[in-house]
């Protein structure tokens, strides 16, 4: 991974507190929006860190093979650039 490792997982461990305070918050039954408002903001910060590592990918990989490699790599980048955004889609 090319991706700025320090930034990745201080983006994920942020997630993770705000999921251990999502389970803490549904066991003690709080109010509904304050749970959805803490989920959307942990969502927001795994979009973050998904979004640092595509662009990490496209700047590192890609461009690599760009450079580098044969035709045949150059499409599976571009193919698997293609299921990504896919998914991102959805």
């Amino acid at each position: 991974m090319v991706a700025d490792k320090k930034k990745i997982l201080r983006l994920l461990k942020t997630a993770r507190g705000q999921i251990d305070g999502l389970i803490k918050m549904v066991e003690e039954d709080r109010y509904c929006i304050d749970i959805s408002n803490q989920l959307l903001a942990s969502q927001a910060i795994l979009r973050a860190a998904d979004k640092e590592i595509i662009h990490a990918h496209l700047k590192g990989c890609v461009k690599d093979a760009f450079e580098k490699a044969d035709e045949t790599e150059k499409q599976q980048k571009i193919e698997e650039i293609i299921q990504i955004i896919d998914k991102m889609a959805k």
